[in-house]
């Protein structure tokens, strides 16, 4: 099919594939998520849990599907072996693409729990994927600067997590705050060639309420050799190469817990760690660039 149909015609199908395949999902998900909303008892919500990251993951397979068929070169992953689905883990990648999210979701899939997000409030009155981000118990935040809405992103964000430490939970979060551009990495004089200045305020609330329970942080570098793809070159089958480098990387236990909003020294500490990370993953992406170099 791919060889015949124009690409945007390829695209439009692609979009209208995952079109039907998010209303299914959200549409699956009503039942479970109204039980324990009305009956929020652990014996009720764990079985409707259970249940709802089963249809995400089943969502994600049916995307994974089309992926491939519309993106047959094989990509190049490395660094996944010794995962399990009973684990909770906490992913930092970098982020250049809205593409990044569905190449994790398709490397993870069947290795690791399904991939939950920290979120702006706002997203939560997004049309149907909204309604599936609330039922998967998606941390919504307010993402404010003043000593109250940070007091409350934490509250929040213990709330959410709490939640989680029933059943095996992914948190992923994009330390950048936002994606790759040469504008913005140039505005922040940025000391990094491929990547953005880190940020740890999502990633320190994670470690301040589930610090103890994640047994590693898996540091994801993403790579796009033949240049950054955006959305509708994924979907119109023209994605390109994509490299990809996982590494399980222990969590400091002097860095758990704690308020990183008000102890500054943790916050420091956690910034230092992050930096380090940061620098090897921009040397990483230099090295497989380099080898790789675009047509």
């Amino acid at each position: 099919m791919r060889r015949f149909l124009p690409a945007p015609l390829l695209g439009t199908l692609a979009a209208i594939l995952l079109a039907i395949n998010t209303v299914t999902g959200v549409t699956l998900m009503i039942l479970p998520a109204l039980l324990k909303l009305v009956l929020p008892f652990p014996f009720v919500r764990k079985p409707c849990d259970l249940a709802l990251n089963g249809i995400a993951s089943g969502w994600v397979a049916v995307n994974n599907a089309w992926i491939r068929a519309l993106n047959p070169q094989v990509w190049d992953v490395q660094g996944v072996d010794g995962l399990h689905q009973r684990g909770w883990y906490l992913v930092s990648p970098n982020h250049q693409t809205w593409v990044d999210i569905l190449v994790l979701q398709r490397v993870f899939h069947g290795r690791i729990p399904f991939l939950k997000f920290f979120l702006k409030r706002e997203l939560i009155w997004v049309p149907v994927i909204g309604l599936a981000w609330w039922a998967l118990d998606f941390p919504f935040m307010k993402r404010g600067r003043s000593a109250g809405s940070q007091a409350a992103d934490l509250a929040t964000t213990r709330k959410a997590c709490e939640k989680f430490k029933t059943i095996p939970t992914t948190v992923i979060n994009f330390v950048e705050g936002t994606r790759f551009t040469a504008a913005k990495h140039a505005e922040q004089k940025s000391p990094y060639q491929h990547l953005l200045k880190p940020k740890v305020g999502a990633l320190g609330m994670a470690l301040a309420t589930m610090g103890e329970q994640f047994e590693a942080l898996l540091d994801v570098t993403l790579v796009y050799p033949e240049g950054t793809p955006k959305f509708w070159d994924l979907l119109c089958g023209r994605c390109g190469q994509v490299q990809v480098r996982v590494q399980q990387r222990p969590i400091p236990p002097e860095l758990v817990g704690g308020n990183p909003m008000e102890d500054k020294r943790l916050r420091a500490g956690i910034s230092m760690w992050i930096k380090k990370q940061w620098s090897e993953k921009d040397a990483l992406m230099a090295a497989l660039l380099k080898r790789s170099p675009p047509p």
